[in-house]
């Protein structure tokens, strides 16, 4: 599809030094900030050009569309966060970060637009129609430190309370092509838990496990 051919370009290619540096220097912002400033425009070399995307405009992915259902809560959020233009809906993404809130404490985070993009891409590969089910989005301290102490499939400094990561399944699509399809774009983590039946994704730099495995980076 040519979806899979386009994921490097422009915007998820942000995972680099250069942006970690630039939201380093932009703590202070918030995320409207962000949005409405383009404050990310990342340089990123790939087949030979340079490419120069930002936060506010993202060319050359797939229709910014998603269905999540919260599996926690019941809620069903089919969103539009970004328009064909390439310009994010801060509205929607608002809306977006309700439904990805800590299940356990309320707490509603902001999440990392990247790991939306992430999910998006995984599921347009997949066909692009189906629902996203939420196992876990967005995690307050809190709960995590719960998580860590009682020894569940938690890390110390989780992506899921930077908001960088999702714990998903599709509607009718077996876990395992998930992780497939994931791995096939190559971008960002990906664990497999197939006997909680879900697919990790998150925004940081591309490796992938599996279970309670040791990540693993790609050779590639």
């Amino acid at each position: 599809m040519s979806y899979v051919h386009s994921v490097p370009f422009a915007y998820l290619l942000l995972g680099s030094d250069f942006v970690n540096k630039l939201y380093e220097s932009e703590r202070g912002l918030t995320r409207r900030a962000l949005l409405r400033t383009s404050l990310i425009g990342a340089v990123a070399a790939m087949a030979g050009q340079l490419i120069r995307p930002s936060v506010s405009r993202a060319g050359g992915l797939p229709e910014g569309r998603l269905t999540f259902v919260n599996l926690w809560t019941d809620e069903r959020l089919d969103v539009t966060y970004r328009d064909e233009f390439g310009t994010y809906d801060l509205d929607a993404l608002d809306d977006v970060n309700h439904i990805l809130r800590c299940h356990h404490t309320g707490e509603v985070g902001a999440m990392d637009v990247r790991v939306i993009e992430h999910v998006d891409l995984v599921q347009k590969k997949l066909g692009g129609d189906r629902e996203i089910y939420v196992v876990s989005g967005f995690r307050s301290p809190e709960y995590n430190a719960i998580l860590v102490r009682s020894g569940r499939r938690a890390a110390k400094n989780s992506l899921h309370v930077q908001g960088q990561a999702i714990d998903v399944q599709i509607a009718g699509i077996h876990p395992k092509t998930i992780r497939q399809a994931a791995l096939e774009l190559g971008y960002g983590g990906v664990g497999y838990y197939p006997r909680s039946k879900f697919v990790h994704l998150d925004s940081g730099p591309f490796r992938h496990w599996e279970g309670s495995r040791r990540a693993r980076r790609s050779k590639a």
